[in-house]
């Protein structure tokens, strides 16, 4: 369970800390509450940093909102909860300050103990070696540690219809980005009636992207941040609404909004966007600096990504690295690579088979490049997240064509 550390005055708390923790956590009086986490964690007498702080402002909220400030500043690692009756005001001052979870005073043992292991998955991944999070620094939360060197990225998956493997390959490039640079990708679930993304990673989002433009996080970056989930990887997720109805909410001036801010706060902005060019996915067009478009090996897969690409040059979104993926390449189905190129006037960049494996990841909730590494789809995956990595990056035309071989 995670190692605690609880600054309160109340027994009862103190108690059901105690419980939810399994014995592992340690009280310190909350009356005087130093603003300095060296002198806090002095009164313990640790070494060590705790996974896990938890804060009672029941009766000093000032003081426990500026030794939360403190510890976000000085050990991003650790992870914070605080003790305060629900208040607007109260839960925005928690949020700059880089508490990750507020909690009322008569929270439960279980809602504790769920509430400990959310935020002690998310200083994990934080303090995993490579992440900004791994020694103290002078970062606040979630920043992520951006090269100032490279462009800005936002690489948008799209496809005229469903069922080619969309989500399979925004997923898994989204996972490999992060995992070369923890914190420098977020991938966006613009499918917004019927996205699978949180389902492809595993993930339980609390936030979606209906509760980011209800509450203004695609204005505040603050807010935003603290909306979006963290898979294991390093990726932050800004995943789909819960329910078609909900996706009414979102707006194609919200998409905009909300894909400046991530620009502005990510290297790369990976977008899963639903089939066809409706006026979310156009409105995410006008933010991608590499479209990557992705067919399946049939006739109307291939004719009506022909038909996305006269489209999207005609509206002038169709940008020089942009990419062609054909995916279930196949050299038994009745086409050839020469067939599919003639149909879309242009040269298709990566091709990569059939994969039972990736059927089983995504229902399994793990990517395929970590769960069958040696896949020949895999494989092809890994490459293509190389194609977007600064020392890869080129939009040049002689590059070559990657994956499986398809008659000509």
């Amino acid at each position: 369970m995670s190692d605690v550390l609880i600054a309160t005055d109340s027994r009862a708390l103190l108690d059901r800390v105690h419980a939810a923790a399994d014995g592992a956590c340690v009280g310190v009086h909350a009356s005087p509450l130093p603003t300095d986490p060296a002198v806090f964690l002095g009164q313990v007498r640790r070494t060590d940093l705790p996974e896990v702080v938890v804060l009672d402002a029941t009766h000093a909220r000032d003081q426990a909102l500026a030794l939360a400030g403190s510890f976000d500043r000085l050990f991003p690692g650790v992870g914070l909860v605080l003790v305060s009756a629900p208040d607007e005001s109260v839960m925005i001052e928690a949020l700059r300050a880089g508490v990750r979870d507020v909690v009322p005073p008569h929270v439960t043992v279980d809602e504790m103990r769920d509430v400990l292991a959310r935020v002690a998955d998310t200083a994990r991944v934080r303090r995993a070696p490579g992440s900004s999070g791994a020694q103290p620094s002078g970062t606040a939360s979630w920043d992520p540690v951006l090269d100032a060197s490279s462009p800005r990225r936002v690489i948008s998956v799209l496809s005229p219809k469903g069922g080619v493997g969309k989500t399979t390959v925004a997923t898994n490039l989204a996972v490999g980005l992060a995992s070369a640079q923890p914190g420098s990708t977020v991938l966006v679930d613009l499918d917004l009636q019927f996205g699978d993304v949180a389902t492809a990673l595993g993930l339980e989002p609390e936030s979606t992207l209906g509760d980011i433009v209800t509450h203004g996080g695609h204005q505040d970056p603050i807010a935003l941040k603290t909306r979006l989930a963290q898979h294991p990887s390093g990726l932050l997720v800004a995943g789909a609404p819960n329910d078609p109805a909900s996706a009414d909410v979102v707006t194609p001036e919200h998409v905009g909004e909300l894909l400046d801010q991530l620009t502005d706060l990510f290297q790369h902005v990976v977008i899963d966007t639903a089939a066809g060019l409706g006026a979310h996915t156009l409105a995410a067009a006008d933010h991608t600096t590499d479209p990557l478009l992705v067919t399946s090996m049939d006739v109307p897969g291939v004719r009506g990504l022909r038909k996305e690409l006269d489209a999207l040059t005609e509206l002038g979104m169709l940008t020089e690295s942009r990419r062609i993926m054909l995916n279930f390449a196949d050299p038994r189905a009745g086409l050839s690579l020469a067939d599919v190129e003639a149909t879309l006037g242009v040269r298709v960049d990566l091709t990569m088979p059939h994969s039972r494996a990736a059927v089983v990841s995504m229902n399994m909730g793990e990517p395929l490049t970590t769960r069958q590494p040696r896949d020949p789809a895999a494989k092809v995956l890994r490459r293509l997240q190389t194609l977007y990595q600064p020392a890869s990056a080129s939009s040049g035309r002689t590059r070559p064509r990657i994956g499986v071989k398809v008659r000509s």
